[in-house]
């Protein structure tokens, strides 16, 4: 890790790191303080709990404040370049996050209900900015969809389960295929969507 880092930052970055390989039952706070170059009274007064720690790198690291900038800076009201857009930056955030959400995926099970709570939280956010956004192209004329909501859940799932299927994937998708996938499938659901 970087010296450049807050402790805060370095004491979630090392709690991704330990969990995504040994679980989050498997690791303890004394190894993250450990790996953080921090004592464990330091990582307790920063975030309390293993609970809140985890939550706290999943609402730190996950995607829901990158997306709502996204929305609100990057957006051009053009249908395929904004979906492409979309589809590129949850990739690229998604890829990021690799660990983080490995760590939601092979721990659902046993994870406080608090830390899958906040892992749950960005996918709404999500849902909610793409409804909203489709909604006002609908209202312009430029989409035709009669159920914005479950048009956004389609698209959601669309780059979900191409990101899902790479993180299982024995062999690395190269991003060549995974650019040429976000852009077909973008360019089939722009069609779609297009009056």
């Amino acid at each position: 890790m970087t010296n450049n880092l807050s402790t805060s930052d370095k004491i979630l970055l090392a709690t991704i790191e330990l969990m995504a390989e040994k679980g989050y039952d498997g690791t303890t706070t004394k190894e993250i303080a450990l790996a953080a170059g921090v004592n464990e009274v330091t990582l307790f007064r920063h975030f309390g709990t293993k609970v809140k720690l985890l939550e706290a790198a999943f609402s730190r690291y996950h995607y829901g404040e990158e997306m709502t900038k996204l929305f609100n800076e990057s957006l051009k009201g053009d249908l395929y370049s904004d979906l492409l857009t979309l589809s590129r930056t949850y990739h690229k955030i998604m890829n990021r996050n690799r660990k983080l959400i490995s760590i939601a995926q092979k721990g659902s099970s046993n994870l406080p209900e608090e830390v899958l709570q906040e892992a749950g939280r960005h996918p709404k956010h999500l849902k909610n900015l793409l409804t909203e956004y489709l909604t006002a192209m609908s209202e312009q004329g430029k989409v035709a969809t009669p159920k914005p909501e479950m048009t956004a859940l389609s698209f959601m799932w669309m780059n979900n389960g191409a990101f899902m299927s790479s993180l299982n994937a024995k062999e690395f998708i190269s991003e060549g295929s995974l650019d040429e996938f976000i852009e077909e499938s973008v360019r089939l659901f722009a069609r779609a969507l297009t009056p």
